[in-house]
């Protein structure tokens, strides 16, 4: 799978990731868009270490859950990175 395509793939994975895990992770949808472009990295990339799933195919079920939970990951680490320096400066 090419580049566009995982550009694709993060851009929709950070759309559901984002539906999945409300609440307020800083940067608005563009961030997270950005962030779930990473998370599709991400989870490509765990995806085929741990559970030596292929993600060479776009309308496969393991790339679709693997980037979504990287996605997921990603919104998660960066919710908590926020976290702390917005309760650091009140």
């Amino acid at each position: 799978m090419g580049f566009i395509a995982y550009l694709i793939l993060g851009l929709i994975a950070g759309a559901i990731a984002k539906v999945i895990l409300p609440g307020k992770q800083g940067g608005g949808w563009i961030a997270t868009l950005i962030l779930g472009v990473i998370g599709a990295l991400l989870g490509g990339w765990l995806g085929g270490i741990i559970f030596g799933a292929e993600m060479n195919k776009f309308f496969s079920i393991s790339t679709w859950l693997c980037a979504i939970g990287g996605s997921l990951i990603v919104l998660v680490v960066w919710g908590l990175i926020t976290g702390r320096t917005r309760r650091s400066r009140a």
